[in-house]
């Protein structure tokens, strides 16, 4: 195979971007006390709970495995037998029935395709020999705020989260990485903070402050600029499922999107996250509620609607109920409560009353499940507040808006009398049986009769400091945003299925400490990128590799692949086409002909795609127009969500149309050759521009060896196109921004390939 240098190039940085995962396991030895928490139970839950767990519809033999009382007590059929004997193993049943050879005995079942292996046999008999003791889920016990644990490096802690840190590493005989170097830490603190590289400027401040608190000065400069709003609302339009259409069949066009201004307005104001989540949960219902605080209550309405006729009203409307339920259940409180609308939780101890429960909160709304047919079609749906021009002049003037029309968004309001609730047969939305009223699942925290039973007093419950989840749940997701990956993986589910937390006594201390502090999130953030954890070098240490290849120990910083968003805010920032105007409605970028004509239903307002023209091309990733049946193609290939559902983490994937979109979408092209043409004015040498081109893109000079590829590289296409101009002319035609034919020569050309080649570096969508 003959590959250019420049494809050497690419094969080194790619072959860095992928890092294997395994399992995470904790190694015990014989003397160790066994956890139910966080050795057994995981065990039952994956292969027991589904028989044996907390839903009685399926419970076999009687038999609850959950909770110590039911676990204890003699067996229904067989009352002289017992499902666990503390320190008698052998005759407990679940160890006999465990350890049996008879296959119509064994369990689990041959059928279930379940099997324990010899180890967690094991653990579950020196449980037994220890007692059996049942502890409570972690994720329902309220936080506590532990002494900072003993370290041996005493010198390396920067603050409180070090300590723990260090004290894991520690304990798995893991050392931290050396500090990383000014400009790498500045890129990164520039991604996380604020989704776009650093500017040349920027580097230039960053490295000419000679000051002790350069660093802190950096942190606090890029919090206070207006772009941090931008890139907090990124998370945040994933979880309350921001979309720009309806959805399902006649997928129209809806206005939510000054709610999408708003977060970016809570975060940029640092609104406290208690504050924040009260008023999307109830805003409408505060005392003299304002047109901002019901405003933000969209956070409810954002979920899919039907405008195809013929569809039963109820069905839709219940719906609607179920998605606003399920929203609140897993992106604020982090559990996976979705799974009792048919029946009880199988693995949680919350039941088909609890779900119903809850979703009498939501229940509570003039909402209609069907409007009226296409020809009828608004771009926005009962119940509607109204954005006057003076409004966006006076307690809205945070909304982007330039027209003098109205301004149609769906909110929530409440109706005067309360519409019952009743608990539906496998969840259907026609089979109603026992009525409810609003109530919390008591396995987390009881509601307070004090509570207003409405979503106000949901919302007084989510955010009272007594609430186990809330703070936690918001603490991971901001971990995850910062480290890759959550302090609990399994983001969206603290539940009995979900993953431990690798640090927990970390993770509690965190939201003990954020509830302490006003839920403040800026301050949270801070404290994070303060942190020697968030400052070492994410250089990986082969040994280090081997032990511990997920990287659960953060004994290295993570080399995580950039959002969708901010690699096209990447590409346009460093580039320097970005326009950089703040809010306002949704832009139709560059995407391939045809994507919408095809999955159109021929009705409405979206059946054609009508691309942006000016600078509108050049928005930053948020505000790229999603519509729900034929999402952007360019956010998609590279994990963005689709928006149908709430959605707390994405994956990362690594396939070839990435590496097509990197190498032939219009905007990198057009990018590449708009800084090229910037750049070439400039009458350098051809080394300085790439080593200038370079630096805007990846935050650091090339060092020798990459010049010497890169300029060779452009070279070969200075003769390439030398000797064949026509060809070189049509790649540079690429993208709406006017271009100067007198400009274009063969080293125009080349400069655009090498900065295409930069742009397609595995760095250069990295966060390193």
């Amino acid at each position: 195979m003959n590959l250019r240098p420049i494809h050497w190039l690419l094969v080194v940085f790619v072959f860095f971007s992928c890092e294997k995962t395994a399992r995470f396991t904790l190694e015990l030895d014989s003397k160790d006390q066994i956890s139910y928490n966080h050795h057994i139970r995981p065990i039952l839950s994956d292969n027991c709970f589904a028989c044996h767990g907390p839903d009685a519809n399926k419970r076999e033999a009687g038999l609850r495995l959950d909770i110590a009382e039911y676990a204890y007590a003699a067996l229904k059929e067989y009352p002289d037998q017992f499902g666990v004997i503390p320190h008698d193993p052998k005759a407990s049943v679940i160890f006999q029935r465990m350890t049996s050879t008879d296959p119509n005995e064994i369990m689990p079942p041959p059928e279930s395709n379940l099997k324990l292996s010899v180890e967690e046999i094991d653990l579950i008999k020196r449980w037994i020999e220890q007692g059996a003791v049942y502890e409570p889920h972690w994720a329902f016990e309220v936080p506590q705020k532990k002494v900072l644990p003993q370290v041996k490096n005493k010198q390396w802690p920067v603050n409180e989260i070090d300590y723990f840190i260090l004290s894991g590493m520690e304990r798995q005989k893991l050392s931290p990485n050396p500090k990383a170097d000014q400009l790498s830490l500045l890129r990164r603190l520039s991604l996380d903070l604020i989704g776009l590289p650093p500017t040349m400027e920027l580097q230039q401040k960053f490295l000419s402050n000679k000051s002790a608190m350069a660093y802190e000065q950096m942190i606090d400069y890029l919090l206070a600029l207006p772009a941090y709003g931008e890139k907090m609302a990124v998370l945040w339009m994933d979880i309350s499922r921001y979309a720009d259409s309806y959805g399902y069949q006649d997928d129209n066009i809806r206005t939510q999107w000054p709610y999408r201004d708003w977060v970016i307005h809570a975060f940029n104001k640092n609104m406290p996250y208690d504050q924040f989540i009260t008023w999307q949960l109830a805003g409408d219902l505060l005392a003299n509620a304002t047109k901002e605080q019901i405003l933000a209550t969209a956070y409810n309405r954002n979920h899919k609607y039907t405008e195809e006729g013929g569809v039963i009203d109820e069905e839709y409307r219940v719906e609607y109920i179920l998605d606003k339920t399920n929203t609140y259940t897993k992106g604020i409180l982090g559990l996976t409560v979705e799974c009792a609308q048919c029946h009880d939780h199988k693995y949680d101890p919350i039941s088909q009353k609890n779900y119903f429960e809850l979703f009498a909160f939501f229940n509570n709304t003039p909402e209609k499940g069907y409007e009226g047919d296409i020809v009828q079609s608004k771009p926005a749906k009962t119940p509607i507040m109204w954005i006057e021009r003076e409004d966006t002049e006076g307690i809205l003037n945070f909304i982007n808006y330039q027209d003098t029309a109205r301004i149609m968004v769906s909110v929530m309001e409440e109706l005067k009398e309360v519409r019952p609730t009743f608990i539906l047969d496998r969840g259907l939305y026609d089979a109603p049986t026992k009525e409810v009223r609003p109530n919390t699942p008591e396995a987390v925290f009881p509601f307070d009769i004090a509570y207003p039973p409405n979503r106000l007093g949901l919302a007084q419950w989510t955010t009272d400091a007594r609430n186990p989840l809330t703070a936690r749940v918001f603490v991971n997701l901001i971990w995850q945003e910062i480290f890759g990956k959550g302090i609990v993986a399994s983001t969206g589910d603290f539940g009995m299925q979900g993953a431990l937390p690798s640090h927990p006594e970390l993770l509690d201390w965190l939201a003990v400490d954020f509830v302490e502090n006003g839920w403040d999130i800026k301050r949270l953030l801070k404290q994070l990128l303060m942190s020697a954890t968030y400052q070492q070098s994410s250089v990986i240490d082969v040994k280090k590799y081997q032990q511990d290849p997920d990287n659960t120990y953060l004994a290295r910083a993570p080399r995580l692949r950039l959002s969708a968003e901010s690699i096209r805010d990447m590409v346009l920032s460093s580039s320097g086409l970005l326009y950089p105007e703040i809010g306002g409605p949704s832009v139709k970028p560059y995407q391939p002909e045809g994507l919408w004509e095809a999955a159109s239903s021929g009705r409405g307002e979206l059946r054609t795609y009508k691309q942006a023209t000016g600078n509108q091309l050049y928005r930053r990733g948020l505000y790229t127009f999603i519509k729900l049946t034929v999402p952007p193609p360019m956010p998609i290939i590279f994990d963005g969500s689709n928006r149908d559902v709430c959605e707390v983490s994405r994956s990362r994937t690594n396939t070839p149309l990435q590496a097509l979109v990197m190498l032939n979408d219009p905007l990198v092209l057009e990018a590449s050759r708009y800084l090229a043409s910037e750049l070439i004015q400039r009458n350098q040498e051809p080394k300085q521009l790439i080593e200038q081109a370079f630096s805007r893109i990846l935050g650091r000079n090339p060092g020798k060896q990459e010049l010497q590829i890169l300029f060779a590289y452009y070279q070969e296409e200075m003769d390439r196109f030398t000797q064949d101009l026509e060809t070189g002319i049509s790649l540079i035609y690429q993208g709406e921004k006017p271009i100067d034919t007198q400009n274009i020569k063969p080293s125009l050309i080349a400069l655009s390939q090498v900065i295409t080649a930069i742009y397609n570096l595995e760095e250069a969508i990295t966060k390193t």
